[in-house]
């Protein structure tokens, strides 16, 4: 073959000669830096281990933590970077970070007010350790919250600005931008995989059987964890033909009584989830009340108060997991589907959870009754600092739930395999060990991703704790899925499950654009902290940096944000989507050929 293509070279003109031999000498370099590169991954060999022992399905998942941690460590350098380290530079005097080129107006003096008690003197170590769980008091003031980048108008003339609001908001706008076509990107890619892998039984037999196994495999551990992984395949098609075949021989009173049930089933779930969103509503709106009576608690009662929100969705997201998990065993749907709708369910509630909560905090942020407080346009004397205050929810929903992981393995797990080794009782032997449920693990860390994409507005360093509680995350779960957890019952493709996992993750994330989104371009931004209190709202920033540009490019600008150039851009995108739906049909019919050929 190698004669036959260096005959063929010589019959090439010199320019052709050398671009194949470019190409080819550049595809040999990118290929030898992809190998480097993949041995830097982290966990490789963990999770190479995982799916030897206990298939792709749960090996789905760890990847899946992995990705996710490397996405919040990416947040976290940019916000750090971009806003953070400008910031403490800046009170050094290295360079001036200055909000933007008009001075404060129409202001009211009420409204600048922000007294923050950052516990100065003397204080016991309780307090301190009270402060770190709240975000409260020195936490408060520090560059982990929304309220230290408050920026002023003083410094040296001929010392280089930094436009930190415009930075702060660019940033946010980029980590989201970045999350959602990272996710859209992995989602494709399972996509073809699902797409190439959704045979008929018979040929996905035949496949397996005949051009299932990798010759390319020396190593015998590798042999191993290929014949594991074929033979969790054969398991999962032989489940998934068993229910096919239970489900064609139903017959007309069995459909009714499952679609009875599943009727009954489906009011308790509405049910549930009525209650908690009640639930987490009237805690929100108690924790705000008593906020202005705090001082007179104890310590413990101060923490219990501020903490309310957060314990009541963290319990209302594990009672509602436990119940939808337990549940969905009596619908009766194939292992996927189950996985599925077990997922939808709990996704909804949990992020919907958030939901609630912020709609709880904006409805006592924006409540105002005085002509004062509608001067400012939030609540100014509960809230002087309001992102802060939305900060501080969540990150008190972070290490609330990061604790709850913690707890459940540790005080419920870890208990639970001692007793099924060394008790011969009949009811511990019957419960016994805890099966590692997938969808649950996969909601846990969609739930901490979310609170981190929203929060990151207004806890700039939130994705710096989040990379840590997913790191300590990976190895507990790791510890107790060997040591205290037994594989899932049925096995299930690990290519469709990554595919919902992305899916789930990106309602997360659309999730995460909307409370985003609400308080930066409709919520007063806070007139005594940030680097917005300047401004109306945060968007005002943009208007009043694109006035500072050359006329013509303002002109540019103001016509790209025109009717005249987005209802000529709509219609070419409808073009492009028509063109690209065509396009899909076209390959979807080539792909069913090309399964027919084989």
């Amino acid at each position: 073959l190698r004669d036959s293509q260096q005959v063929d070279i010589k019959h090439l003109s010199g320019w052709k000669q050398w671009k194949r031999a470019t190409s080819k000498s550049l595809n040999k370099i990118l290929s030898e830096v992809k190998e480097l590169l993949s041995y830097l991954e982290p966990w490789r060999y963990d999770i190479h281990s995982i799916e030897e022992k206990f298939g792709t399905g749960i090996q789905s998942y760890f990847s899946f933590l992995r990705l996710l941690v490397l996405l919040t460590f990416v947040i976290f350098i940019m916000m750090f970077g971009f806003v953070t380290v400008p910031v403490i530079i800046s009170k050094y005097g290295m360079f001036n970070s200055s909000f933007a080129k008009i001075s404060p107006k129409n202001i009211e003096p009420h409204c600048t007010v922000y007294e923050p008690d950052d516990n100065k003197g003397l204080v016991y170590f309780y307090t301190y350790l009270k402060d770190l769980f709240s975000g409260t008091g020195f936490l408060e003031v520090t560059i982990l919250f929304y309220g230290y980048y408050t920026t002023d108008d003083s410094g040296r003339i001929g010392i280089p600005r930094y436009n930190l609001p415009l930075a702060y908001l660019l940033v946010t706008f980029f980590y989201l931008a970045l999350s959602l076509i990272w996710i859209i990107k992995r989602s494709v890619k399972g996509f073809k995989q699902n797409l190439v892998h959704s045979e008929d039984p018979f040929q996905s037999y035949c496949n397996k059987v005949f051009a299932g196994w990798e010759f390319c495999i020396t190593d015998p551990k590798a042999a191993q964890l290929k014949h594991r992984s074929l033979l969790s395949e054969l398991q999962r098609d032989l489940e998934e033909e068993r229910l096919k075949r239970k489900r064609d021989d139903r017959t007309m009173k069995d459909k009714l009584r499952i679609y009875s049930l599943r009727i009954i089933i489906n009011i308790i779930v509405i049910a549930v989830l009525s209650g908690c969103f009640y639930s987490i509503y009237k805690a929100t709106v108690f924790s705000q009340e008593s906020s202005s009576n705090i001082s007179n608690m104890n310590s413990l009662a101060n923490l219990l108060v501020q903490y309310l929100p957060s314990m009541v969705v963290t319990l209302a997201n594990f009672i509602a997991t436990l119940m939808f998990s337990f549940l969905v065993t009596f619908e009766d749907y194939s292992p996927v589907f189950e996985i599925r709708l077990t997922l939808i369910r709990c996704v909804f509630v949990r992020l919907a959870n958030i939901g609630v909560l912020l709609f709880s905090l904006w409805n006592q942020i924006s409540y105002c009754d005085t002509d004062k407080c509608k001067a400012c346009g939030y609540n100014y004397e509960l809230y002087p600092c309001w992102e802060t205050e939305v900060g501080q929810e969540m990150y008190k929903l972070m290490i609330f739930d990061f604790f709850i992981i913690l707890a459940v393995t540790l005080f419920v797990d870890f208990p639970r395999k001692l007793l099924v080794t060394h008790c011969s009782c009949k009811l511990v032997q019957w419960c016994g060990l805890q099966e590692f449920a997938i969808s649950d693990n996969v909601l846990e860390i969609t739930y901490g991703q979310t609170i981190c994409w929203i929060g990151t507005f207004f806890s700039p360093l939130l994705p710096a704790i989040t990379t840590i509680k997913y790191f300590i995350i990976f190895y507990v779960k790791k510890i107790s899925l060997v040591h205290t957890c037994k594989p899932p019952t049925r096995p299930f493709r690990a290519s469709s499950a990554n595919l919902f996992f992305f899916v789930v993750l990106l309602i997360g994330l659309i999730l995460a654009f909307l409370p985003v989104g609400i308080s930066i371009a409709y919520i007063s931004s806070s007139k005594a902290c940030g680097p917005f209190r300047t401004f109306d709202t945060s968007w005002a920033v943009v208007p009043d940096t694109i006035l500072g540009f050359p006329v013509a490019l303002q002109k540019v600008l103001y016509g790209i944000a025109s009717e005249a150039f987005a209802v000529p851009f709509f219609m070419v995108l409808c073009l492009v989507m028509f063109w690209l739906i065509a396009l899909a049909g076209a390959y979807k019919r080539e792909v069913e050929q090309l399964r027919e050929q084989l």
